[in-house]
């Protein structure tokens, strides 16, 4: 992209993150509307978004491709979880294919952004991340699609005694490229996604052995690295034809799998089971590894591709402990049961640091919004913020499917203000509608940070089912409805 010196600084779609949401966005915004000028700020000098910032052995996708990658352009592959490599390249060509590269101003971050209801316009304060210099633009719809994570620092709990280990303390977000782990004893703190991927990899990569120290035990469910099925489809069927089946198997599949899951927790956790204890080893409990305090979809399962956990696990390169940690030593890690961990690395996969809109701060007509006093329209808008919108994905299937949604109703939205003449459209909160959390999820990251998120309500629109089947009937409504204020 040209540099900011010469690039518009007036644009009609102003989309935020270079990321999966916001390749999305922007395919969108050209194909409806060719004539209208858009642009994506990212900060970092690549595009890709989580796929370009992770760089740790064996990351990957806990989604099945078939349906985090865009629906308009299917993923062709025939392994469903895929590496982040390879999906790095897919949001790349996509990129290409489609000219969205050009419209990315790398090094461009998101500080402040107010809006002007006389002028029906943002104008938008933009930090660039490669002088320090900063730059002024304006828009007239802002569209943030930059996730919901701190780019620039995981979350790594307080450890007593931290300072005392004499080996090499990592964080998976910020994976040294140089680092040397040949040989060498790794203890990799956590159980989720992170985790269970990268266990293995190390494992598999050369580590002298690896050790899972978890506190609590996560789902954990085996899929074929080779979707058999899929491959077949592919040979043997028009490609279009065999998109659209495979997407909808995978769709059908997952959804249906996470409502079972919702409406029978005891049958759910008892197949979970089943399906798990066939691919451990003797020596490893179930009970005591493998048995989650609360229900199946309470938070996220993870995926393991061809059960290569229980496989590392099987030859004895992996182990898990179930403890708690008293405190690190020089040498590792002291837990409550009195055991020590010897490590000459320790991998902290803790997890994340909530954040919205990138950290920036957002103000209408002079006052300052604090997105926790907001509540979520149809979970892409907020109350009395006008012309914004944001990509928020499933927490219980693949991402896209949820951004693909928020797409097509943004540029409807787009289409019915052109139509109408309108230049300002803005959520009106109704205040009989109860509050309520804006994630129904127990995952420690979000838990952690929900009284800074801001509200969903007890009712339609200001309440969405977790289920993109649902959400299609929703998405598809007439634009323009009770709760949304158009005007200018």
């Amino acid at each position: 992209m040209s540099d900011s010196t010469t690039a518009a600084t007036h644009l009609d779609v102003l989309i935020v993150g270079a990321g999966l949401s916001g390749i999305d966005a922007a395919y969108h915004v050209s194909k409806a509307f060719p004539d209208k000028s858009y642009a994506v700020l990212e900060m970092r000098d690549s595009l890709g978004g989580t796929w370009d910032l992770f760089r740790y052995p064996g990351i990957r996708s806990d989604s099945d491709m078939h349906t985090l990658g865009f629906g308009w352009k299917p993923w062709k592959g025939t392994k469903a979880i895929v590496d982040g490599p390879d999906i790095l390249a897919y949001l790349k060509e996509a990129a290409a294919e489609n000219g969205i590269d050009e419209h990315i101003r790398y090094h461009h971050r998101l500080v402040h952004a107010e809006f002007s209801t006389e002028d029906a316009r943002w104008t938008v304060t933009v930090e660039r991340t490669d002088t320090g210099e900063t730059v002024e633009l304006t828009a007239g719809f802002l569209w943030s699609a930059s996730g919901y994570y701190r780019y620039d620092e995981g979350f790594t709990p307080s450890f007593e005694g931290a300072s005392d280990f004499e080996g090499q303390l990592v964080h998976p977000q910020h994976w040294p490229e140089d680092l040397d782990y040949e040989g060498k004893r790794i203890v990799v703190i956590g159980s989720g996604a992170t985790a269970v991927t990268l266990i293995p990899a190390l494992a598999d990569s050369g580590a002298g052995h690896v050790t899972m120290l978890q506190r609590t035990p996560t789902y954990i469910i085996s899929q074929p690295a080779y979707d058999r099925l899929s491959a077949r489809m592919y040979r043997t069927l028009p490609d279009k034809v065999a998109q659209k089946l495979v997407r909808t198997r995978y769709l059908t599949s997952r959804i249906a799998f996470y409502e079972f899951c919702q409406a029978r927790p005891k049958e759910s956790r008892a197949l979970l089971r089943k399906l798990l204890e066939r691919q451990l080893p003797d020596d490893v409990d179930f009970d005591e590894h493998f048995k989650p305090p609360y229900d199946p979809w309470d938070q996220r399962l993870c995926a393991v591709p061809g059960g290569d956990l229980f496989k590392a696990l099987r030859h004895h390169t992996v182990d898990i402990v179930t403890d708690h940690i008293d405190r690190f030593t020089p040498n590792g890690i002291l837990l409550k049961s009195g055991r020590e961990l010897e490590a000459d690395i320790i991998v902290t996969a803790t997890g994340l640091n909530l954040q919205l809109f990138g950290g920036a701060t957002l103000a209408v007509d002079g006052a300052k919004i604090a997105p926790s006093e907001t509540m979520a329209y149809k979970g892409l808008m907020l109350s009395d913020i006008p012309n914004f919108a944001f990509i928020i994905g499933y927490t219980n299937a693949s991402w896209t499917l949820k951004a693909d949604l928020v797409c097509a109703y943004v540029v409807e939205l787009l289409g019915h203000l052109d139509r109408t003449g309108a230049r300002v459209v803005v959520p009106r909160r109704d205040e009989s509608v109860a509050e309520e959390p804006f994630l129904d999820f127990e995952a420690g990251y979000v838990m952690r940070s929900i009284d800074s998120l801001p509200k969903q309500g007890s009712v339609f629109p200001w309440r969405l089912k977790m289920n993109y089947f649902k959400d299609i009937l929703v998405f598809r409504k007439p634009v323009a409805d009770e709760a949304l204020e158009f005007s200018g």
